[in-house]
């Protein structure tokens, strides 16, 4: 059964990642890891590959990279793990800070109960 917009016949997909199908224990990939170019496409590199530079001149993150490839997000994680052995690219995950102290999240929850 094929979805419109995609084309992930096998076949396709097979050649696009010459065979590989999974990036490894060690992939620093999930789906809201930011990823930055660190370089510009050059001639003769897989299209797959340049586009990836292209779209992440600016932080773009794996599942906004892979949408607009239009390819699933386990195949743009073995393109990025590419990429990134070659120093095309950086990866990073979103900054969060974090709230470790009990006592300000006990107050949040009172607080959210006297609402």
């Amino acid at each position: 059964m094929s979805r419109p917009g995609r084309d992930d016949a096998p076949d396709r997909l097979y050649t696009i990642t010459g065979g590989r199908s999974s990036t490894g224990p060690d992939s620093p990939f999930d789906l809201v890891t930011l990823v930055v170019a660190e370089s510009e496409p050059v001639p003769g590199m897989q299209s797959e590959h340049a586009a990836i530079l292209r779209l992440a001149k600016f932080p773009t993150s794996v599942v906004e990279i892979a949408a607009e490839l239009k390819l699933p997000v386990s195949i743009t994680k073995v393109l990025l793990c590419d990429l990134q052995a070659a120093g095309r690219v950086s990866a990073r995950h979103p900054y969060r800070p974090a709230i470790t102290d009990p006592d300000i999240l006990e107050q949040v929850l009172v607080g959210l109960r006297n609402l």
